[in-house]
């Protein structure tokens, strides 16, 4: 495997060849965000180097992608008592509490509670935390669909399906091809009412895949008060992430 470098646009692209017994000369973006370029032997250098040149704009908006969806670093965490997460707009505070049944964690009066069989295990509950979160958000998401949907289903709009995964740069994302809304997991600690501006807005791409004047005037034609929404989740919500 070799590995090279080529200048597009001011930006550095790192790239390497694998040679193989193949026809073409084929350029891959892999979601780690490395490229890969596979060749055969007798393929000059210098016609691969200028190759992956003529694709620096596809690269570029490909690399682009992969790392808006890169899964986002959490800030440390103890998951010890006291603690406190967000849910749903709100802080509540953890209560860590020692079983010998099964593991779980419950939301109760106010307080996250987490049942667990180590409470000196980091990992465990912050996986828990996690699973928790993530089953939360996909029964929230869904309800926000189910609210959502019909005010775009009378321009021709296919109901997708929900997706969660954590992301770095973005609530949500529509994938018209896959007829699908991928959100981000963080979003579940957003208000409802946040949660239906994103599921909203991600319904719109399905019939303006842009952001131009007629996306907007939909977006404001059906949500009015959305750049409100839109504040909160940028000013109040992302901070506590």
């Amino acid at each position: 495997m070799e590995k090279h470098q080529i200048e597009y646009a001011n930006r550095a692209i790192d790239f390497v060849i694998k040679r193989k017994k193949v026809k073409n000369v084929n350029l891959h973006v892999k979601p780690d965000m490395t490229i890969e370029v596979t060749a055969n032997d007798r393929v000059p250098l210098e016609f691969i180097t200028d190759f992956v040149k003529s694709k620096g704009s596809w690269i570029l908006k490909n690399v682009g992608h992969f790392k808006e969806v890169q899964p986002l670093k959490q800030s440390e965490r103890e998951y010890v008592s006291g603690e406190t997460f967000k849910y749903l707009g709100k802080q509540y505070r953890l209560r860590v509490q020692k079983t010998t049944e099964e593991e779980t964690v419950k939301y109760f009066r106010g307080f996250i509670y987490m049942y667990v069989k180590d409470t000196e295990n980091r990992s465990r509950k912050a996986k828990l935390l996690d699973e928790w979160y993530r089953e939360k958000a996909q029964l929230t998401f869904n309800e926000s669909l189910e609210k959502m949907y019909p005010l775009v289903q009378k321009y021709g709009v296919e109901k997708p399906s929900i997706d969660v995964r954590l992301m770095k740069a973005r609530w949500g994302s529509a994938l018209t091809e896959k007829n699908m809304v991928l959100l981000n997991s963080e979003l579940i600690k957003a208000p409802k009412y946040c949660i239906d501006y994103v599921v909203l807005h991600e319904l719109i791409h399905f019939k303006y895949n842009d952001h131009s004047d007629n996306f907007y005037q939909m977006l404001f034609s059906l949500m009015p008060d959305w750049e409100k929404r839109k504040a909160i989740l940028d000013e109040e919500v992302v901070k506590d992430l």
